[in-house]
């Protein structure tokens, strides 16, 4: 939630911290400690704890592109987590854990993307939709089994549904025939829609975490300055020793 200068990282083989908050894996379950201030409008302490219990954790990486210049790593797509994050903050559910790794700056390379993560009766399942700046597309299928095992599938069709707040082109995947829904929103900016859809994947009725995301208006240098604004940012913040 906070930008930090390098002074504020500490790492090991199970642990990174950035300054007061941390992530933790103790070969069964991922802790994360939470103690940051929110960015505006509403600011206010943000304190507590999340634990990411796997399944399993998967061997897969998807390279987002021929040369590997982004990758995406589903460390554990398949996942209980439970949330406290003080009164009437606390969760329990269904959850992933996953990162994107890159060389290049996104905006460099593609134009626009979606990315969802559906939980089903035995698994998950994840698509990832990508154009590139190269022209070509991504298109890729994946289920993630509770074992950790990865299958490419069948996807279903490109299905466009209702755009976001600030008016960001959003699809997913869904069985011919179905439209999507937003049925809780996590994130709107001008370039960007994290929420929760609701979609049919063969016939298997299911809501999961969805993102839109356009880079040419990410790209658009009039609108860049406002991810400061978002992201609090501490340069010089230090470990008390």
């Amino acid at each position: 939630m906070t930008d930090r200068g390098t002074s504020a990282l500490r790492t090991t083989p199970n642990s990174f911290t950035v300054g007061p908050s941390s992530l933790h894996w103790d070969g069964q379950t991922l802790r994360i400690d939470i103690d940051e201030v929110s960015s505006l409008p509403l600011v206010s302490r943000v304190r507590g704890q999340i634990t990411v219990t796997p399944s399993a954790i998967t061997d897969r990486e998807l390279l987002l592109d021929p040369l590997g210049t982004h990758v995406w790593r589903p460390f554990a797509p398949t996942s209980d987590i439970s949330a406290d994050l003080g009164p009437g903050w606390q969760f329990t559910g269904h959850g992933y854990f996953d990162a994107n790794f890159g060389t290049r700056a996104l905006e460099q390379d593609f134009s626009y993307w979606t990315w969802g993560r559906f939980p089903l009766r035995d698994g998950s399942a994840c698509f990832y939709d990508a154009t590139r700046r190269d022209g070509s597309d991504l298109a890729v299928g994946m289920k993630f089994a509770r074992d950790g095992t990865v299958h490419d599938i069948p996807i279903p069709p490109r299905t466009a549904f209702k755009r976001s707040l600030w008016q960001v082109r959003r699809e997913t995947r869904a069985d011919q025939g179905h439209m999507p829904r937003q049925v809780k929103a996590m994130l709107d900016a001008p370039f960007y829609s994290r929420s929760v859809v609701e979609t049919r994947i063969n016939g298997e009725l299911t809501a999961g975490v969805h993102e839109a995301l356009d880079l040419n208006r990410f790209a658009n240098p009039l609108l860049k300055p406002m991810l400061a604004l978002r992201v609090p940012r501490r340069r010089n913040w230090t470990f008390a020793e």
